[in-house]
């Protein structure tokens, strides 16, 4: 396995909010992490990277990690793209892309793999030199994509992606993601969009109260009642968002 967590706990202050965690994500794979606000998705992934205090087993590409700075766990092959994007509104758009390149001692190299991106994302390029508040919500969160992907991660973290997106925008998006999975980036994709999520992961996690409490393949995820009741009966994917 390339990623593997046990017994993970995050805590702020009396707040549990990461409990026992374990999960994997294989090389190349797609892993979703579903669940409601609030269920400890988010803390887990920034845990992961190092972000906040946490306790348990963190082993990735068979390396330890619990004592890692997150700078580390970087350079080690992990990349996150956060919820709310982290784009910086005041730099220009190729700043903000090229800060993925951030650690990476190869600038040419960075330079080179960042004109391919602006290739790749011709709306981007286009704006490249204009701040990045120019861009629409579905460009920026192409931008936060890219920047991810020129830190050269062999796993991206992805917190909530679709989030706010209209429904074309969210296609495009979940396209791109099997784009760069096909070609051989492994995913571990926190998502509320849970029919969009499963769609693309080859398995998946439920957390409830920051603790797992379902796991499998997504079909049979999907015939369990318990997931379909709390996630796809009740509520409205966010397909049906504003742009």
């Amino acid at each position: 396995m390339l990623l593997e967590i046990e017994r993970l706990d995050v805590r702020y202050g009396s707040v549990h909010a990461v409990r026992g965690a374990a999960l994997a994500v294989g090389e190349g794979e797609v892993v979703a992490l579903l669940g409601a606000n609030g269920a400890g998705k988010s803390s887990l992934l920034k845990a992961l990277l190092g972000l906040v205090p946490a306790q348990g087993t963190v082993r990735f590409a068979g390396r330890a990690l619990e004592a890692a700075k997150a700078r580390e766990r970087i350079a080690a092959g992990m990349a996150l793209v956060p919820e709310g994007r982290g784009i910086l509104m005041s730099l220009s758009v190729e700043e903000n892309l090229l800060m993925g390149a951030y650690g990476r001692r190869d600038g040419a190299a960075a330079k080179r793999e960042a004109e391919a991106l602006f290739e790749r994302f011709p709306n981007l390029a286009a704006r490249r030199r204009l701040p990045a508040s120019v861009l629409s919500g579905g460009e920026q969160q192409m931008l936060a994509i890219a920047r991810g992907v020129l830190a050269r991660p062999r796993l991206m973290l992805l917190d909530e992606p679709s989030l706010g997106l209209s429904p074309l925008l969210v296609q495009h998006v979940f396209r791109l993601l099997a784009e760069l999975n096909r070609e051989g980036l492994a995913l571990l994709l926190v998502e509320q969009n849970t029919r969009q999520a499963l769609a693309l992961a080859a398995r998946a996690y439920v957390m409830e109260l920051g603790a797992i409490v379902l796991e499998g393949e997504p079909a049979r995820l999907l015939s369990d009642p318990r997931l379909v009741d709390a996630y796809l009966g009740k509520s409205r994917s966010k397909e049906e968002t504003a742009p």
